[in-house]
């Protein structure tokens, strides 16, 4: 539904009201490891008109609770391995005291680490491109050991130059 004189994209299609554009659409990434992956181009692949956004916002959301997205870092990988050894430590696995253990061990800190980082990003566009910093970049933070296939829900929204 369109609000305030904007347009609306659904399923990759998009309408335009007063200059305001709306693109959304939702893409399926590739499995990951368990881990703090760089989703960056994944992102900007799945915008194909990103260029032609003067100004705007972009939201990710992840559709899933024991993933989520957080912006960090992207260029030391080390920095995503410390990512996951802190995680790891700050919130283990077979805590005594976890209840929801059937879907298996790793199950429930996934909940948890999903639950700190949280589901989504947002990210200033300007002149066509994401205005992240020199050093940022989007993760995709996978907390399962067989995640799976992630769906995430991109909305962009802003005015065409």
């Amino acid at each position: 539904m369109a609000m305030f004189g904007t347009t609306l994209l659904i399923s990759g299609h998009m309408k335009t009201y007063n200059n305001m554009d709306i693109y959304q659409k939702e893409i399926r990434l590739p499995s990951f490891p368990r881990g703090f992956h760089l989703i960056t181009s994944h992102i900007t692949k799945a915008i194909p008109d990103l260029g032609s956004y003067s100004a705007g916002i972009l939201k990710v959301f992840i559709k899933h609770t024991s993933a989520g997205l957080t912006i960090n870092e992207n260029a030391d990988p080390t920095v995503r391995d410390d990512f996951e050894s802190h995680f790891n430590r700050m919130v283990p696995e077979n805590a005594p005291y976890y209840r929801h253990t059937y879907e298996g061990s790793d199950d429930m800190p996934a909940h948890l680490k999903a639950s700190i980082l949280g589901s989504s990003v947002e990210i200033p566009v300007t002149d066509g491109r994401l205005n992240l910093g020199t050093w940022q970049g989007i993760y995709l933070c996978e907390h399962r050991n067989r995640g799976g296939n992630r769906s995430v829900v991109i909305t962009l929204i802003g005015e065409k130059a």
